[in-house]
């Protein structure tokens, strides 16, 4: 089979069993034909009109919940929902989303990981390492946001791991003020899913935010992990709306679909975020029971206030 028959193979079968989700002229791009107004030279207009939205709430969707359906697949079928980019994308895929006027909205740029980050001084090397690295190319990119982590405590106090993450932090601020990307410091919940994560409470990254008092470095405010691990969620993402770049979604329990099986009221906490006049991303992550692309577009509607 000729790789051009292998793709257009590829297209055909996630638009069939997207069904409905995707109009038969979606499924394909207009090779070859750039869009009109499109952010950036060689983007290619999906053949089919994209959903119109508010865009009072800028969406987007991460990559990793979607493994089996082929990047540029979902690409196509985020574009047709009216998406605005794709989420956690490393660094050779950052370009991949702007064929389809889409972006890269957050991406990986080695900025360590959720056991080994920022509140060990021994790590600090190699994160910065990784970041000068792949932060340069990501601003080449056009994308906004890249990620870091605290670490796990591992008997560290929080008093210590803080006051490290800030040194490490520190390190950092001129690399993403130059480029012009913004670092963001991911809460994670340590009841179910990260258990010993450090920054694991809004408070906690909050005064790291304050201390390192940067405009491009700030919090990744997960909805999913600050549900199981605070709840007051519209409050609290009101009063720290300053020091949050980006957040994501996920049902409550079980980090599956948004719908009403979950405890999170979706269409309030949204409307929580728009009112703060929040212009950043808000990316779903949620791991699909039924068919993905359906339970996608299902929570694009729903955030879409």
């Amino acid at each position: 089979m000729s790789e051009l028959n292998r793709r257009q193979l590829l297209k055909t079968s996630v638009a069939c069993a997207a069904g409905a989700l995707l109009a038969p002229s979606a499924a394909t791009v207009a090779e070859g034909q750039p869009a009109s107004g499109s952010p950036a030279e060689g983007v290619y207009q999906v053949a089919s009109t994209p959903t119109p939205r508010r865009n009072r709430i800028h969406q987007s969707v991460c990559r990793w919940c979607y493994q089996k359906i082929a990047l540029e697949d979902l690409c196509v079928a985020g574009a047709q929902m009216g998406l605005k980019g794709i989420d956690l994308l490393k660094p050779e895929e950052y370009e991949i989303p702007r064929k389809y006027g889409l972006i890269c909205t957050m991406g990986y740029a080695e900025g360590g990981d959720i056991r080994k980050g920022l509140n060990r001084v021994e790590n600090h090397d190699a994160i910065e390492a990784g970041l000068r690295k792949n932060v340069p190319l990501a601003a080449k990119a056009g994308v906004p946001n890249v990620i870091t982590f605290s670490g796990n405590r591992e008997g560290m106090s929080d008093e210590e791991g803080a006051k490290n993450t800030i040194i490490g932090l520190k390190r950092l601020r001129s690399l993403m003020e130059d480029n012009g990307v913004i670092l963001n410091l991911e809460l994670l919940n340590s009841k179910r899913d990260h258990h010993d994560y450090m920054c694991d409470h809004t408070a906690w990254g909050v005064r790291v935010m304050e201390e390192v008092n940067s405009k491009n470095i700030k919090l990744l405010y997960d909805i999913y992990h600050m549900q199981i691990m605070e709840g007051d969620l519209i409050a609290t993402i009101k009063e720290n709306i300053k020091w949050i770049g980006h957040f994501h979604t996920g049902g409550v329990p079980g980090r599956h679909e948004l719908n009403n099986t979950q405890e999170v009221t979706w269409a309030a906490v949204m409307e929580g975020i728009a009112s703060t006049g929040y212009q950043a991303y808000v990316a779903h992550e949620f791991i699909p029971t039924a068919d993905p692309l359906t339970s996608l577009r299902q929570a694009v509607d729903l955030c879409d206030v």
